[in-house]
């Protein structure tokens, strides 16, 4: 077939492999999330603000990979859910701070299990060693 050589070059190519390796990842979740009712962007804001809050939005947005627009529609859309709400930065009026409300946390206890079974799951399929080197090179060029 015309072209197949070119396809499959692109196919082997390292930044293909990894964003189609993200794009399953996240379909995987998305899917497991979706009985639940929440959007993966929701669920992945929730997971940072559980890892350390309160958080400024440009905060949210550079550990939760949504672009700050996007963000700012999700997160209007969360207090109005009672998932998350703003509060002034005390050491800075004119910056606003995203916590938790008691019924994002409830949601995110509720599906923590989600994100943490397919983590072990990719553990177990590479065997903990080689998870870890994966962790390390990932880290080492996303740093570049």
């Amino acid at each position: 077939m015309i072209g197949e050589g070119k396809v499959s070059r692109v196919k082997d190519q390292l930044a293909y492999m990894i964003a189609s390796l993200n794009r399953q990842l996240e379909g995987e979740l998305e899917e497991r999330l979706r009985p639940g009712g929440v959007p993966i962007e929701q669920f992945r804001i929730l997971e940072v603000l559980d890892a350390a809050e309160p958080l400024a939005m440009g905060e949210i947005a550079t550990q939760s990979l949504i672009e700050a627009p996007t963000l700012t529609k999700i997160i209007d859309k969360m207090v109005a859910e009672g998932l998350v709400y703003r509060a002034p930065d005390p050491n800075d009026r004119r910056r606003v701070l995203i916590l938790t409300a008691a019924g994002g946390k409830a949601l995110f206890k509720r599906l923590r299990g989600v994100s943490t079974a397919q983590e072990q799951r990719l553990v177990e399929m590479l065997q903990s060693e080689k998870a870890a080197e994966l962790k390390t090179l990932l880290r080492s060029m996303m740093a570049n």
